[in-house]
């Protein structure tokens, strides 16, 4: 999952993403519908937006990613119906309430130190392996990902990985 904050940049890594997930919080929404629009016009994968049940309806994307202190899970399914509703949680027991809630997937992490998480003890591979036992729903790993770890996110069960820098 490439985590992006324009259409551009969207764009740029969907050839190497499965699933694109705009995320630009400091866009106005009138700004970050028009991202959001060309991002799913274009874009040969689902594109999701951060924490926007309103812009995701309106541009027709393929579902929200929650934060972990958004709305429910449960609150943006009755929004969003069929559409694609994934949290990201920072703990197992928050992984498993959202999965309680009808969330379709969970990002994880950091599993490892990260700049886009300053402050955040990583949670490390073991917490990520111990996550994707105890849901049935796919575990995706973020947090200090390289190309390096990918094998070891894999083999770690997670279903794939989210990144920022990744996708520049």
């Amino acid at each position: 999952m490439a985590i992006v904050s324009s259409a551009a940049a969207g764009l740029r890594a969907a050839s190497r993403a499965t699933i694109i997930q705009l995320r630009a919080p400091s866009l106005s929404t009138a700004a970050l519908e028009m991202e959001a629009n060309d991002l799913v016009a274009a874009a040969p994968v689902p594109v999701v937006i951060s924490s926007r049940c309103d812009v995701a309806l309106a541009t027709g994307a393929a579902g929200v990613n929650l934060p972990e202190s958004d709305i429910s899970v449960a609150a943006a399914r009755t929004l969003l119906g069929r559409r694609m509703v994934g949290r990201s949680v920072h703990s197992i027991p928050s992984g498993q309430q959202a999965e309680l809630e009808g969330a379709d997937y969970v990002i994880f992490g950091p599993v490892w130190e990260s700049a886009s998480h300053p402050g955040g003890a990583p949670a490390g591979l073991a917490a990520l392996a111990q996550l994707v036992r105890s849901v049935g729903i796919p575990v995706v790993a973020i947090g200090g990902v390289t190309a390096a770890r990918v094998a070891e996110i894999l083999a770690s069960g997670a279903a794939g990985y989210a990144a920022i820098r990744l996708f520049e």
